[in-house]
């Protein structure tokens, strides 16, 4: 490693430390005495009311508990939409978990992944085509396509920088900007990030559908898998339209990690629907999670999608791609546009030029099936 490359290393891990140290602060400086049990004199009085009634409070298994919050202490009248609950020390609870463990843990996790992926790239390099670009092109995605990846793309990061400076602007901006600067910023950062955030669930969907029938799992992505795609050993692994990763990504991703956040976001958005402060609460935590998981991963995917992988960035772009580069990465999808059959016809019966060495009857040499032979029913 150069000493360019060392003192940049170095300045990231500094940065590591500088963001955990912000987040252990946070844990401690989120609510006012939140060592202390309970941590608000109104929950003295809660917890002495109770103690001195006649009647116990019902139980969790009572429909008439007020099981709906983190516990059954709060000082006011319970009604449908908790307008009246003066206090509730669930949500003490939820300001500590938030400002602490959970911040703590997202801001790591980020800040590892990012080295993570620097590491990587230092180490071991981006995925090459090995042959010189031919000049002649093939389609790859469409317009509509193209668009729609874009749109889902725009809206997901205005949402991630946004959600960060929510979590982290106390923290980290408070005091280089002030508190007037960093109210206004604030502001609008949260009416970006609740109106933007319908947006991303609608091109999401969208996405969903346009990519669906591309990305099942078929046979030929178990070899991908077991060879971890050639990233480490730079060798090209026969694959479809998408491989695996790329199917992975989009399962766990865009569809899992998307469902938990346009469902956690939509809660959290409308309050209008009766939701009470517990299940506001457990939205929110779901959603920092959802959040953290989905950045991290996203920037995987935009790791391999850009410096990664030179040459798939032009193809989401411009919408074609080299021959060379189709046949060196998605090997199976470049013989299949040059056959001029529908994408996934060799993905469950590959052509046997990628069918593995097979051992003929009789134990001798393996030797790989004439170019001409029929794939066997049994593989």
């Amino acid at each position: 490693m150069s000493r360019c490359h060392f003192q940049t290393f170095l300045r990231a891990l500094l940065l590591t430390f500088a963001l955990a140290f912000a987040s252990l602060q946070g844990a401690h400086a989120g609510v006012p005495n939140n060592r202390a049990e309970p941590a608000y004199a109104q929950e003295q009085t809660m917890l002495q009311a109770e103690q001195d009634a006649r009647v116990p409070e019902p139980g969790l298994a009572n429909a008439n508990s007020g099981r709906v919050h983190i516990d059954r202490h709060y000082l006011g009248q319970y009604g449908q939409k908790e307008g009246t609950v003066i206090v509730q020390r669930g949500g003490n609870l939820w300001r500590v978990w938030r400002n602490g463990p959970i911040a703590t843990l997202s801001g790591t996790v980020l800040v590892i992944v990012l080295l993570a992926i620097f590491a990587f790239y230092k180490i071991v390099g981006p995925a090459s085509t090995e042959q010189p670009d031919t000049g002649k092109k093939l389609r790859r995605f469409t317009g509509w396509e193209r668009f729609i990846h874009w749109a889902t793309a725009v809206t997901f990061i205005v949402l991630a920088i946004t959600g960060l400076v929510i979590l982290f602007g106390k923290d980290l901006l408070l005091p280089l900007l002030g508190h007037d600067v960093f109210a206004f910023v604030a502001y609008i950062f949260k009416y970006l990030h609740n109106f933007v955030g319908p947006l991303f669930i609608l091109c999401s969907v969208a996405m969903f559908f346009t990519f669906l029938h591309r990305n099942f799992f078929r046979r030929i992505d178990w070899q991908w898998i077991k060879q971890g795609g050639g990233l480490v050993s730079h060798k090209h692994v026969p694959a479809g339209f998408f491989n695996a990763g790329e199917k992975s990504w989009f399962w766990f991703g865009v569809t899992i990690l998307g469902l938990i956040m346009s469902i956690s976001g939509l809660v959290l958005d409308f309050i209008t629907f009766g939701q009470t402060r517990y299940v506001l609460q457990v939205a929110n935590i779901l959603h920092l999670l959802g959040a953290t998981a989905y950045i991290a991963a996203a920037m995987g995917h935009i790791y391999i999608g850009t410096w990664g992988t030179p040459g798939a960035y032009a193809a989401m772009r411009d919408g074609e791609v080299d021959e060379a580069w189709a046949k060196a990465h998605h090997a199976l999808w470049y013989e299949e546009a040059k056959a001029g059959v529908k994408p996934g016809t060799f993905e469950d019966r590959p052509p046997p030029s990628h069918l593995p060495p097979r051992d003929p009857p009789g134990g001798s040499a393996p030797g790989r099936r004439p170019p001409g032979a029929q794939p066997d029913p049994a593989r």
